[in-house]
């Protein structure tokens, strides 16, 4: 299931706006044949690229927003916004995209709260999430995801389905038109192209999803850049931002989460402007192998994640936790480890004063970049190239051993620095040797921890005690 989440650019913990406002209607694009300014609005003899259902991509249709779109009108919106998306990306609609529209309340009830994970794959994310400060051990990780979701979900395609489902944030049904043609960019990807991939850990799920998330995000920027100029568009300005529904959002579960559509447009524009809507499509024959490579596109194609080694050493009180149907250990990638250092800017109990960077993208008027709000290409995690992370358990206690591969012995020893601030952020102090302990009254991430660097890897040991560090991997 591919979405379209909130975008959120945070200053001051703001929501802003991430779609275009509609518009008055615009100017028109000449078809062949006919005088300039001028359009030919007749119906083609056949199913012509930018044309569906009785609509021209440009074409004013009598839709009423402000009170909510009935059925007819809904329609009449699909139709034309299909149109649309052929007339941006040159791919023809072979058949409609069945569009349901649902309130955020019946999003909740009916879309999530999964409740079906095993106990190991409950146990692997919350010590996985708890690896990256981000949910603490008195907190369900997996609760956590599903309450963002609620939250800033504005849309969702349905491959198995081929089904498109969008929120409405109002009583009566309306659609915003820049999530409605972001979701059928992912109908035309699962229809056109070989967009199934196997991502068994956070990371190539991010890689995989900053190239699918990362066109629609592109496209639909596209699309709303012709809002109000161009085109007339049937978003009701109320919704034109692409608001969420309210609640509550962990900003550091969702920079994680966001990867894909802020580094993914920019990956995307990067193989655009290579070579065009083809160069674009040639990613789905071998698509990225890190987040790194969608971070910094430069990369892709040229340095591919090392296999990184991490044997086991621990004693037999501690087992291994392998949740089945997806990879044995944990891989978050740059996305990850971006989203670990840059939630301490919006950590709600400490001051951004003491965060340990700045996560947020600015353009260079020295702006926030609403196409691409964060940066997570940062120095300290910019030379990543592989890792691995393993969760243990002991009865009902847990424990990690975590290595991280790097370029160059300097940029290990950066990241290793940088987590040593981490660390001091969330209350440790350094004991002896590399060890450090976050008292049990300091936060919700009290253990302790072994850090080490051997050239270019760093690994970083965690377990309840400092007694217990050699048990879950010995030097």
């Amino acid at each position: 299931m591919t979405r379209r989440i909130l975008a959120v650019a945070f200053v001051a913990l703001v929501v802003l706006a991430g779609c275009q406002s509609p518009g008055a209607t615009g100017g028109s694009d000449p078809v062949e044949g006919t005088a300039a300014g001028e359009f030919d609005y007749a119906d083609p003899a056949g199913d012509a690229l930018g044309w569906e259902g009785g609509y021209w991509h440009n074409e004013s249709i009598p839709v009423t927003v402000e009170d909510g779109l009935n059925e007819s009108e809904r329609r009449m919106v699909v139709d034309r916004s299909m149109a649309r998306v052929e007339h941006l990306r040159g791919i023809e609609f072979d058949e409609r995209v069945p569009v349901d529209v649902i309130s955020r309340t019946t999003y909740r009830e009916e879309y999530t709260g999964g409740g079906n994970a095993s106990d190991a794959m409950a146990t692997f994310d919350n010590v996985k999430f708890e690896a990256l400060f981000l949910v603490g051990e008195r907190n369900d990780s997996l609760a956590v995801q599903d309450d963002n979701r609620g939250s800033n979900v504005l849309g969702f395609y349905s491959p198995r389905e081929d089904r498109i489902v969008v929120i409405s944030e109002s009583e009566t049904p309306t659609i915003d038109e820049n999530t409605l043609g972001h979701e059928l960019m992912h109908a035309l990807q699962f229809r056109n192209f070989e967009a199934n991939f196997s991502s068994p850990t956070r990371d190539k799920a991010n890689a995989h999803n900053g190239l699918i998330e990362g066109e629609a995000s592109f496209l639909d920027g596209r699309y709303g850049e012709h809002c109000g100029d161009e085109w007339e568009c049937a978003t009701p300005e109320a919704a034109g931002g692409g608001g969420g529904g309210g609640g509550s959002i962990h900003l550091g579960v969702y920079m994680l989460k966001y990867f894909p559509y802020s580094a993914g447009a920019g990956f995307v524009e990067h193989r655009y402007d290579d070579g065009g809507w083809d160069a674009v499509a040639g990613v789905y024959d071998d698509p990225p192998a890190s987040s790194e490579q969608v971070a910094q596109p430069e990369k892709y194609g040229s340095d591919p994640p090392r296999d990184v080694s991490l044997p086991d050493r621990s004693t037999d009180d501690w087992e291994r936790v392998t949740p089945g149907g997806r990879a044995p250990y944990g891989e978050v990638g740059v996305g990850g480890l971006s989203a670990m250092f840059g939630y301490t800017y919006y950590e709600q109990d400490r001051h951004p004063q003491s965060a340990v960077l700045n996560p947020l993208n600015y353009d260079a008027d020295g702006d926030i970049d609403q196409s691409s709000p964060f940066d997570y290409a940062t120095e300290p995690v910019a030379g990543w190239d592989g890792e691995k992370l393993w969760v243990y358990e002991n009865g009902d206690q847990t424990a990690y051993t975590w290595r991280i591969a790097f370029d160059s012995n300097g940029d290990a020893r950066e990241f290793a620095r940088t987590y040593r601030q981490l660390l001091q952020y969330w209350g440790a102090e350094e004991r002896s040797n590399g060890v450090w302990r976050i008292p049990e009254d300091e936060s919700e991430f009290a253990d302790a921890f072994r850090v080490t660097r051997s050239g270019n890897e760093v690994t970083i040991v965690n377990a309840p005690t400092q007694s217990d560090l050699g048990d879950v991997h010995s030097r």
